[in-house]
């Protein structure tokens, strides 16, 4: 499907009736679909997590190293979306090839963090790890503050079960991933000794907090874009804890958080009512994305209304290596001195495609 704003494109009811193929790994009825398809989701739970990431100083050199958040701000943002919708919404074997993909970019994504003088690796599994439990955390948690609140016990337990079935597109072990609130805060305590604010992390945090003062004045006119990134802005710090704040280098009083949420409860639940604004405001920010999420969000029906484990689907579609595979065979690449060239900072090489 080509992506370039031009009559070529299909429109907004064209990408509504295109049915996936199939319903992927988790399906309608599941609680990651309800979670994920929050407008909350896609704002700032999304905005949480690539903030809170780059606590990681390894993350952050990996980041900095490419150069392309700030390079290419809005195409990273479209790819990134792009990846987790397709995980969450799309069909089984076109996840699987995006995966596969994912594992090669990364592949280039090595170098020295300046600070430790110790290695990076952006396919690295406990990189990976923290990447992906804090997303899927931060989605959840951003639901709970300005969306219906709590799970029920039921739907969190599947909530974590199915976070560690996504983990097997990744380079992750899923036997680590926690499956219970309490492991997920565990996790994080564990790995709270190791968060650490350097000179790179601190500067793309900021960039990344005003997010949307990049991204939006491309598509809103006059003060809207300075209205939208403030108000994301301050309610994405409101959803980090206070001990956290001054890693991330920023203050924000009770008052302003209790008022950040407030606002963005609000304008999230007039855009829950209505999913096709969601998805026009959506499209105008992350093309890529629309296709997958319009069926999902309007509910089409698929074309085949079965769900996959990952494994199941390598079988049925071909694939026959895990990204944790691939990535095996990039070390033993790397080590005889044949492995891919790592990417040069503010590089303009083409990106491989998701697409095909």
């Amino acid at each position: 499907m080509t992506l370039s704003r031009t009559q070529d494109r299909p429109t907004l009811d064209q990408m509504i009736a295109t049915p996936a193929a199939d319903h992927g790994f988790f399906g309608p009825g599941s609680v990651t679909w309800r979670v994920w398809s929050h407008p909350v989701s896609v704002n700032v739970g999304f905005m949480r997590s690539v903030v809170i990431q780059h606590l990681d100083p390894f993350l952050a050199a990996s980041v900095d190293a490419s150069g392309q958040v700030e390079a290419r701000t809005a195409l990273r943002y479209d790819r990134t979306m792009e990846y987790f919708a397709q995980v969450a919404f799309g069909d089984a074997e076109t996840a699987l090839r995006m995966s596969e993909i994912l594992v090669r970019i990364h592949s280039r994504a090595v170098g020295t963090e300046p600070v430790t003088g110790r290695p990076f690796d952006a396919n690295d599994p406990d990189s990976q790890l923290w990447i992906h439990v804090t997303a899927w955390h931060s989605i959840l948690y951003c639901y709970e503050v300005f969306g219906p609140g709590r799970l029920s016990a039921i739907d969190e337990a599947a909530y974590w079960q199915q976070c560690a079935i996504a983990a097997e597109l990744q380079t992750i072990d899923p036997r680590d991933v926690p499956r219970t609130r309490a492991g997920v805060r565990a996790y994080f305590e564990d790995y709270r000794p190791r968060l650490v604010t350097t000179e790179p992390a601190l500067r793309l945090m900021d960039f990344l907090l005003d997010l949307q003062s990049h991204l939006l004045p491309q598509v809103l006119p006059g003060p809207l874009p300075r209205i939208g990134n403030a108000l994301v802005r301050h309610a994405t710090i409101a959803t980090m804890p206070r001990w956290m704040r001054p890693l991330v280098g920023v203050e924000q009083s009770p008052a302003v958080d209790a008022a950040a949420i407030a606002a963005t409860r609000t304008a999230m639940s007039a855009l829950k009512r209505d999913p096709r604004r969601m998805l026009e405001v959506l499209d105008r920010l992350t093309p890529r994305t629309t296709p997958i999420l319009a069926p999902a969000l309007m509910g089409t029906p698929s074309a085949n209304p079965v769900t996959y484990t990952p494994t199941e689907a390598r079988r049925v579609f071909g694939h026959e290596q895990t990204p944790r595979e691939m990535y095996d065979d990039i070390l033993a690449a790397r080590r005889a001195g044949e492995g891919p060239a790592p990417y040069t900072h503010g590089h303009t090489d083409e990106l491989l495609s998701f697409t095909g």
